[in-house]
């Protein structure tokens, strides 16, 4: 088990996104769009009006997506460079990971070319917005499937409560490709009832306080545990809350992965059950698609909620809830495997 008490409070102060929404905007809350299929690749905006014609045309897609999410929630926050960029990634560059054994494959290691294998390593990311940005600092990349966000998170708040650093860029990215989607949906990890999308969200933390943040990390912790049950899941929960100074009443509103499949749904629901009401669990997998970074959109949901304070009628879990308007707090609630679960209390800055 692994806990991030909130003693120094650490703010987001730029969030960006590209998915299966419209790219770089907060477009899907007030007009989301709606998938039925069971594959979804990600919507690409226009990166000649933001990446220089060299590095756009030498870069994987992964690449782009990562290093224009970073430049715009840098821009955001209004600084040139952080100092430590991290990144979570189950997948890592898996396109250019693929199109490199295709060619090993046909030439028998003959005429390969070396820009693909030099950008299939997972953590070619990190390096590349470092390069882009100038940051020399610190520089690390997490893989570790469906809690790999979370590790880069805290990671981030960690150092920031210590006082070695004072910000940092923490990203998410996956792609999906056709091959891979295959074969995560024969190993059961893709199924019926949520479609699988590629993830690419940046954002940039600071301690310091500012108008422009969007809202404040309160508490985090990862906790692994497969034999634990229901009810010391619960516990665990309950001290998580209580060391942040609140209870289970005092949330506004839980965001879970909820993606359809029954086995996944019902850790959700047996965890929250006793705890929470119908009426406050969020979804968000039914607009931005299942991966195994997904739960950074998740987060990233959140807090835009919490900047606009308002949360949109088709987060909500149980059909027929009204849009909420009066709103402080969101949990933001990971498990993956019923092994590991995560939970990161976000809330507004103005409370």
């Amino acid at each position: 088990m692994t806990e991030v008490n909130q003693r120094q409070p650490v703010y987001i102060f730029g969030a960006r996104q590209i998915s299966v929404q419209p790219p770089l905007t907060e477009q899907w809350m007030d007009e989301p769009l709606e998938y039925t299929g069971d594959y979804v690749r990600a919507i690409e905006p226009d990166f000649k009006q933001y990446l220089p014609p060299n590095v756009s045309r030498r870069a994987g897609v992964i690449l782009k997506r990562a290093l224009l999410t970073a430049r715009l929630s840098m821009q955001d926050a209004g600084i040139s460079a952080p100092d430590a960029i991290i990144t979570g990634t189950g997948l890592g560059c898996i396109e250019n990971t693929e199109i490199f054994l295709n060619d090993l494959t046909r030439s028998g290691e003959q005429l390969l070319k070396p820009t693909c294998f030099m950008q299939s390593t997972h953590n070619t990311v990190s390096a590349t917005i470092a390069i882009d940005c100038h940051c020399n600092g610190y520089n690390s990349t997490y893989a570790h499937k469906g809690i790999s966000f979370e590790l880069a998170l805290q990671d981030a708040v960690l150092q920031l409560q210590r006082g070695d650093i004072a910000t940092a860029l923490v990203g998410a990215h996956d792609e999906m490709t056709p091959d891979y989607f295959t074969l995560l949906k024969r190993s059961g990890y893709l199924g019926t009832g949520v479609f699988a999308g590629e993830t690419a969200v940046s954002f940039l933390l600071g301690r310091e306080q500012a108008s422009a943040a969007l809202c404040r990390i309160c508490g985090l912790t990862l906790q692994y545990c497969p034999s634990a049950g229901v009810d010391e899941w619960g516990r665990l929960l309950d001290r998580f809350l209580e060391e942040q100074g609140i209870d289970a009443g005092s949330i506004d509103a839980v965001m879970t992965g909820l993606n359809g499949q029954p086995a996944n749904d019902r850790v959700y629901r047996e965890m929250t059950a006793s705890r929470f009401p119908p009426d406050k669990l969020l979804h968000y997998k039914h607009l931005f698609g299942e991966s195994y970074t997904a739960s950074a959109l998740g987060c990233y949901a959140a807090a835009v909620c919490l900047h606009q304070r308002r949360i949109p009628a088709w987060l909500f879990a149980e059909p027929g809830q009204p849009e909420h308007r009066r709103l402080h707090n969101i949990l933001v609630y990971n498990q993956f495997e019923n092994k590991n679960h995560t939970f990161i209390l976000l809330e507004t800055c103005g409370r």
